[in-house]
């Protein structure tokens, strides 16, 4: 018995890997579609919006609490200034007073010497004078003392009379009363003559 014979124009019959990839690829547009499908009606507009909703009510929440935060440390922040102010007002003058007490201590050690010679009251007074410079010196309290000849200041002098003199007019000509500046402001003007226009 003769074989058959193969006849090699004619094509081979597709093997079932083939046909399954084959039938595989036609399906696949579909299921894409349908996915696309599926997922549009996951992520309807309802859905979209009430995740919004939610995502805005934490943000609000979140900034309300950060509100209310500041606002704490805004009132904690002014009770300390008012506290820091009550006491700069009670104490202010602490200082001052404390730089004042050698002066009288001074005063008082010389008033108890009973025995004391003009010379020696006199020394005591100067000593005690110049604690006192020093006190006010430390607590920024300085002299207003112009030197004659010098441009009278508005803001620093009070003219107490207008007097002829042979120096430039609106000058100062005698110093009656020291005035005083306390942290460059003036405490006390100095009492002075000025001179008058020729």
């Amino acid at each position: 018995m003769s074989e058959p014979t193969e006849n090699k124009d004619t094509p081979a019959a597709p093997s079932a890997a083939e046909h399954l990839a084959s039938h595989m690829a036609s399906m696949a547009p579909a299921a894409d579609t349908a996915a696309a499908a599926d997922s549009t009606a996951q992520l309807d507009p309802l859905a979209a919006a009430q995740a919004e909703v939610v995502t805005l009510q934490a943000k609000v929440a979140e900034l309300q609490d950060q509100y209310v935060r500041g606002q704490a440390e805004v009132q904690n922040a002014r009770r300390r200034a008012d506290d820091e102010v009550s006491k700069a007002r009670k104490f202010a003058l602490e200082s001052f007073a404390d730089s004042l007490l050698p002066v009288l201590d001074s005063l008082e050690a010389g008033l108890a010497v009973q025995t004391a010679t003009p010379e020696q009251i006199r020394e005591g007074a100067e000593a005690t004078l110049r604690q006192l410079k020093s006190a006010m010196e430390r607590n920024k309290i300085v002299a207003i003392d112009p030197a004659a000849g010098a441009k009278f200041d508005p803001a620093q002098h009070q003219a107490i009379s207008v007097v002829p003199a042979e120096q430039e007019a609106n000058t100062v000509v005698t110093v009656l009363q020291k005035g005083y500046l306390i942290a460059e402001r003036v405490l006390r003007p100095a009492l002075v003559t000025v001179s008058a226009p020729k």
